[in-house]
């Protein structure tokens, strides 16, 4: 019998299964979104402190703490993800992504650094001004009711959404960690084929991210081609398995 995509991934969590499309795309989710931001670790590294749990790097170049952290924690968001599909999209979701990523970062020290709320500073992306804080509040409910107001989400729908949420930027930062969480989430939970952004589609992402405005096909197209990757796992993992 067949079962949705969600539910095959929530059963392969719950049965702590190695190896399957959970174990595959934890790793490589939360090694490709960090590493757009500057992580350095290594998709290698990555999966070593996935499976142990633990940080044992011999003979390799030292890695900055929070990148180890910031790594552990998108695990457990991951995990999150999975747990609350069937919530809908909301402030104090979106919220939580953030406070889970950032947790015990060196971030998460800082007074002015808001972790698990909306950010109290004015920030830039690529040298472009985005919403002020005191409007974060305003423009994330009317982003997420124009969302919700969508009779059937479409692929369109949650790109649109993810372009607009890149542009409030509503965090002091982590905004691209927890936009790339939400648009895996999104399609997860309506029957659409899911796909990570790797290194190979990170400057096409960012050229759709920035002609958004102008030409929003480059964006689409960018994301429908990480979306063939993503299915090529599906055909493997979850079709041969249902087989």
């Amino acid at each position: 019998m067949n079962i949705p995509l969600k539910l095959f991934l929530q059963q392969e969590k719950k049965s702590k299964l190695k190896g399957g499309l959970y174990h595959k795309t934890q790793i490589n989710l939360a090694y490709n979104s960090n590493k757009i931001e500057g992580s350095k670790l290594t998709e290698e590294q990555t999966r070593y402190i996935f499976e142990t749990r633990t940080i044992g790097f011999k003979d390799q170049e030292a890695v900055p703490v929070d990148d180890i952290i910031e790594t552990s924690n998108h695990f457990v968001a991951f995990d999150y993800l999975i747990d609350t599909l069937e919530q809908p999209l909301s402030n104090d979701l979106i919220k939580n992504f953030h406070k889970i990523l950032k947790n015990g970062t060196s971030d998460a020290t800082q007074k002015w650094f808001a972790v698990g709320d909306w950010k109290k500073l004015p920030n830039e992306v690529g040298g472009i001004h985005t919403t002020l804080p005191k409007n974060v509040e305003t423009e994330m409910n009317n982003l997420n009711h124009k969302y919700h107001s969508n009779s059937h989400i479409l692929f369109e729908n949650i790109i649109d959404y993810h372009y607009f949420f890149e542009k409030i930027h509503p965090f002091q930062d982590g905004n691209g960690r927890v936009g790339r969480l939400i648009m895996f989430r999104e399609c997860l939970e309506n029957d659409i084929i899911p796909f990570i952004i790797d290194d190979n589609h990170k400057q096409f992402y960012y050229r759709g991210l920035k002609e958004f405005d102008n030409v929003k096909e480059y964006l689409l197209d960018t994301c429908l081609s990480a979306q063939d990757t993503y299915q090529s796992w599906i055909k493997y993992f979850y079709e041969s398995h249902l087989s």
